[in-house]
């Protein structure tokens, strides 16, 4: 199973939510950068960058800290938050990175996504945030009345890299990841299901893998120290 370390960036450094409320944020980190190093020196195999202010606004006001990350690492990485033109999908592949995750916009403009995944193959990642089992929208401030996986079915025939799926009750909390939910979605799904939210523990993960999911991303529990990367491993 792939493990994805979270950089989530706000202002230009590395933050950490709580279920996605930017009212209760943790910075981690001044340097993105630098942490990105972090984790590649600890084995990380892969990066998923999060954009907090394009996600909740549709800015890319922190393009270039995020296209310095592409650029100083050699290992795939992907990225979410405020991806909602074609431009802005070039403008970050240019720049390096690996996928990009979309999620508002392939509930609110599933024909444009389509259109997207199309003149993109393989290079863009269903986000799929959920709350009681209903797609969450705009960084979470909204929730839309799409059930997950009926979003996910009506897309899973093109041509996606992924999908990412982000249990928001779980997210931040330290709690452990929902594992019945995304054994669900990965069961239901013939694409490659990424989960996100809760993991704690290297057993958080062995549970993950064992529920047959693709990769699973860890945020808040590296940066806490609660576990290794490493250890993740082996």
């Amino acid at each position: 199973m792939e493990i994805w370390p979270a950089i989530d960036i706000r202002d230009g450094k590395c933050v950490r939510l709580r279920q996605g409320d930017y009212k209760q944020e943790t910075i981690f980190g001044d340097d993105p950068v630098e942490m990105a190093k972090r984790w590649i020196d600890e084995g990380a195999r892969h990066l998923h960058l999060v954009d907090l202010d394009g996600a909740k606004d549709g800015t890319t006001t922190n393009f270039d800290v995020i296209a310095k990350v592409a650029e100083a690492i050699d290992i795939p990485c992907e990225l979410g938050g405020g991806i909602r033109s074609e431009e802005t999908i070039q403008k970050y592949l240019d720049a390096g990175v690996s996928r990009l995750v979309i999620g508002s916009l392939a509930v609110k403009k599933p024909e444009w996504f389509a259109e997207m995944t199309e003149k993109f193959p393989r290079r863009i990642v269903l986000g799929i945030d959920a709350k009681n089992g209903f797609a969450a929208t705009e960084g979470w401030v909204e929730i839309s009345g799409s059930d997950a996986i009926e979003l996910a079915h009506h897309y899973e025939k093109l041509p996606l890299a992924a999908i990412v799926y982000t249990d928001i009750a779980t997210d931040g909390m330290m709690a452990g990841p929902n594992l019945l939910a995304m054994r669900r979605m990965q069961q239901e799904i013939e694409l490659p299901v990424i989960a996100s939210g809760g993991v704690t523990s290297r057993e958080d993960a062995m549970d993950l893998e064992n529920a047959g999911m693709a990769g699973c991303i860890i945020g808040r529990a590296l940066y806490e120290g609660s576990v290794k990367l490493s250890d993740l491993f082996t």
